[in-house]
Protein backbone atom coordinates (compact mmCIF):
# COMPACT_ATOMS: atom_id res chain seq x y z
CA UNK A 1 0.00 0.00 0.00
CA UNK A 2 0.97 3.53 -0.66
CA UNK A 3 2.39 5.59 2.23
CA UNK A 4 2.70 9.40 2.60
CA UNK A 5 5.80 11.34 4.39
CA UNK A 6 4.85 14.79 4.96
CA UNK A 7 7.26 17.04 2.99
CA UNK A 8 6.08 20.95 3.79
CA UNK A 9 2.79 20.56 1.91
CA UNK A 10 4.03 20.75 -1.10
CA UNK A 11 0.96 22.19 -3.47
CA UNK A 12 -0.94 23.65 -0.51
CA UNK A 13 -0.47 27.26 -1.54
CA UNK A 14 -1.94 26.33 -5.07
CA UNK A 15 -4.89 24.53 -3.34
CA UNK A 16 -5.66 27.20 -1.33
CA UNK A 17 -5.55 29.53 -4.29
CA UNK A 18 -8.39 27.51 -6.50
CA UNK A 19 -9.91 26.78 -3.15
CA UNK A 20 -10.45 31.04 -2.50
CA UNK A 21 -11.43 31.11 -6.46
CA UNK A 22 -13.84 28.45 -6.09
CA UNK A 23 -15.42 30.32 -3.14
CA UNK A 24 -15.53 33.57 -5.58
CA UNK A 25 -17.11 31.40 -8.22
CA UNK A 26 -20.11 29.96 -5.84
CA UNK A 27 -20.61 33.39 -4.67
CA UNK A 28 -21.38 34.95 -7.50
CA UNK A 29 -23.38 31.88 -9.23
CA UNK A 30 -20.47 31.30 -11.66
CA UNK A 31 -19.70 27.79 -10.93
CA UNK A 32 -19.86 24.91 -8.02
CA UNK A 33 -16.53 23.18 -7.62
CA UNK A 34 -15.54 20.87 -4.52
CA UNK A 35 -12.57 19.46 -3.45
CA UNK A 36 -11.95 15.78 -3.16
CA UNK A 37 -9.78 14.59 -0.14
CA UNK A 38 -7.39 12.18 -0.47
CA UNK A 39 -8.45 9.53 1.88
CA UNK A 40 -5.53 8.93 4.33
CA UNK A 41 -4.77 6.73 7.49
CA UNK A 42 -2.46 8.29 10.17
CA UNK A 43 0.73 6.23 11.09
CA UNK A 44 2.63 8.38 13.06
CA UNK A 45 1.68 11.72 14.35
CA UNK A 46 4.19 14.64 16.13
CA UNK A 47 2.95 14.51 19.02
CA UNK A 48 4.11 18.73 20.15
CA UNK A 49 2.45 19.78 16.97
CA UNK A 50 -0.19 17.38 16.57
CA UNK A 51 0.82 16.52 12.29
CA UNK A 52 0.64 13.58 11.28
CA UNK A 53 3.98 12.25 9.48
CA UNK A 54 3.37 9.52 8.10
CA UNK A 55 0.28 7.77 6.61
CA UNK A 56 -0.63 5.62 3.96
CA UNK A 57 -3.41 5.97 1.10
CA UNK A 58 -6.81 3.95 1.85
CA UNK A 59 -7.60 4.14 -1.76
CA UNK A 60 -6.54 5.83 -5.33
CA UNK A 61 -7.40 8.93 -5.52
CA UNK A 62 -8.98 10.54 -8.55
CA UNK A 63 -8.92 14.43 -9.63
CA UNK A 64 -8.77 16.84 -6.97
CA UNK A 65 -11.78 19.18 -7.78
CA UNK A 66 -14.88 17.85 -9.15
CA UNK A 67 -18.58 20.25 -9.52
CA UNK A 68 -20.15 21.73 -12.77
CA UNK A 69 -19.82 25.44 -14.26
CA UNK A 70 -22.93 26.77 -15.63
CA UNK A 71 -24.57 23.77 -15.42
CA UNK A 72 -21.44 21.82 -17.68
CA UNK A 73 -19.45 18.98 -15.75
CA UNK A 74 -15.93 19.48 -14.44
CA UNK A 75 -12.79 17.86 -13.23
CA UNK A 76 -9.06 18.83 -12.60
CA UNK A 77 -6.45 18.25 -10.93
CA UNK A 78 -3.95 20.52 -9.75
CA UNK A 79 -0.17 20.05 -10.18
CA UNK A 80 2.97 22.12 -9.84
CA UNK A 81 6.21 22.22 -10.85
CA UNK A 82 9.58 23.59 -9.69
CA UNK A 83 11.46 23.63 -13.59
CA UNK A 84 10.29 24.27 -17.03
CA UNK A 85 9.49 21.10 -17.81
CA UNK A 86 6.86 18.68 -16.13
CA UNK A 87 7.17 15.24 -15.63
CA UNK A 88 4.41 12.47 -16.93
CA UNK A 89 5.11 10.78 -14.31
CA UNK A 90 3.48 13.28 -11.85
CA UNK A 91 0.07 12.32 -13.79
CA UNK A 92 -0.88 8.95 -12.36
CA UNK A 93 -3.07 6.49 -14.95
CA UNK A 94 -6.01 5.98 -12.80
CA UNK A 95 -6.10 9.57 -13.06
CA UNK A 96 -5.97 10.01 -16.98
CA UNK A 97 -8.19 7.15 -16.88
CA UNK A 98 -10.82 8.72 -14.93
CA UNK A 99 -10.34 11.93 -17.14
CA UNK A 100 -11.07 10.02 -20.20
CA UNK A 101 -14.07 8.21 -18.55
CA UNK A 102 -15.03 11.86 -17.38
CA UNK A 103 -14.88 13.32 -20.55
CA UNK A 104 -16.46 9.75 -22.42
CA UNK A 105 -19.84 10.88 -20.53
CA UNK A 106 -19.41 14.57 -21.31
CA UNK A 107 -17.50 16.35 -19.32
CA UNK A 108 -14.56 18.53 -19.21
CA UNK A 109 -11.23 17.32 -17.76
CA UNK A 110 -8.21 19.35 -17.53
CA UNK A 111 -5.22 20.15 -15.53
CA UNK A 112 -4.61 23.48 -13.58
CA UNK A 113 -0.50 23.65 -13.41
CA UNK A 114 1.72 26.03 -11.82
CA UNK A 115 5.06 26.48 -12.84
CA UNK A 116 6.31 28.05 -9.49
CA UNK A 117 10.30 28.76 -11.11
CA UNK A 118 8.24 30.74 -13.47
CA UNK A 119 5.33 32.02 -11.58
CA UNK A 120 2.83 31.22 -14.08
CA UNK A 121 -0.13 29.13 -14.02
CA UNK A 122 -1.73 27.28 -17.38
CA UNK A 123 -4.67 25.66 -17.81
CA UNK A 124 -4.21 22.30 -19.53
CA UNK A 125 -7.08 20.77 -21.60
CA UNK A 126 -7.11 17.05 -21.23
CA UNK A 127 -6.93 16.99 -25.29
CA UNK A 128 -3.25 18.29 -24.74
CA UNK A 129 -3.14 16.21 -22.03
CA UNK A 130 -3.96 13.08 -23.84
CA UNK A 131 -1.57 13.83 -26.34
CA UNK A 132 1.92 14.21 -24.16
CA UNK A 133 0.80 11.41 -21.81
CA UNK A 134 0.52 9.01 -25.18
CA UNK A 135 3.66 10.32 -26.58
CA UNK A 136 5.03 9.71 -23.58
CA UNK A 137 4.10 6.20 -23.27
CA UNK A 138 5.58 5.63 -27.31
CA UNK A 139 9.25 6.53 -26.04
CA UNK A 140 9.86 9.97 -27.02
CA UNK A 141 9.86 12.65 -24.06
CA UNK A 142 8.43 11.44 -20.64
CA UNK A 143 7.83 15.23 -20.19
CA UNK A 144 6.49 18.54 -22.00
CA UNK A 145 7.75 21.94 -21.51
CA UNK A 146 6.17 25.33 -20.57
CA UNK A 147 7.12 26.25 -24.26
CA UNK A 148 4.65 23.30 -25.24
CA UNK A 149 2.19 25.02 -23.78
CA UNK A 150 -0.41 27.25 -25.44
CA UNK A 151 -0.52 30.79 -24.27
CA UNK A 152 -3.70 31.35 -24.68
CA UNK A 153 -4.21 28.82 -22.23
CA UNK A 154 -2.94 30.75 -19.43
CA UNK A 155 -4.42 31.62 -16.39
CA UNK A 156 -4.63 34.89 -15.57
CA UNK A 157 -3.75 35.34 -11.40
CA UNK A 158 -5.14 37.99 -9.33
CA UNK A 159 -4.05 38.17 -5.88
CA UNK A 160 -5.11 34.37 -4.55
CA UNK A 161 -7.48 34.15 -7.37
CA UNK A 162 -7.21 32.17 -10.25
CA UNK A 163 -9.30 33.16 -13.41
CA UNK A 164 -9.54 29.56 -14.91
CA UNK A 165 -12.90 30.10 -16.30
CA UNK A 166 -11.66 32.31 -19.40
CA UNK A 167 -9.48 29.19 -20.72
CA UNK A 168 -12.01 26.76 -19.77
CA UNK A 169 -14.33 28.93 -21.98
CA UNK A 170 -11.97 29.16 -24.77
CA UNK A 171 -11.75 25.15 -23.99
CA UNK A 172 -15.46 24.33 -24.89
CA UNK A 173 -15.28 26.44 -28.20
CA UNK A 174 -12.61 24.67 -29.71
CA UNK A 175 -14.92 21.07 -28.82
CA UNK A 176 -17.49 19.95 -31.75
CA UNK A 177 -20.67 22.19 -31.29
CA UNK A 178 -18.57 24.75 -29.33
Amino acid sequence: MATWNSRGLRGSLLEEMINRTNEKYRQKKLALIQKIPTPITPVRMDQTTRQITLAYFERRSTVDYIGAVQGIPVCFDAKECRTDQFPIQNIHEHQVVFMQDFEDQGGVSFLIIYFSVRNRYFYLPFTDLITFWNRSKTGHEKHFSIAELDPDYEIACNGFLLNYLDPLQRDLLTRPGG
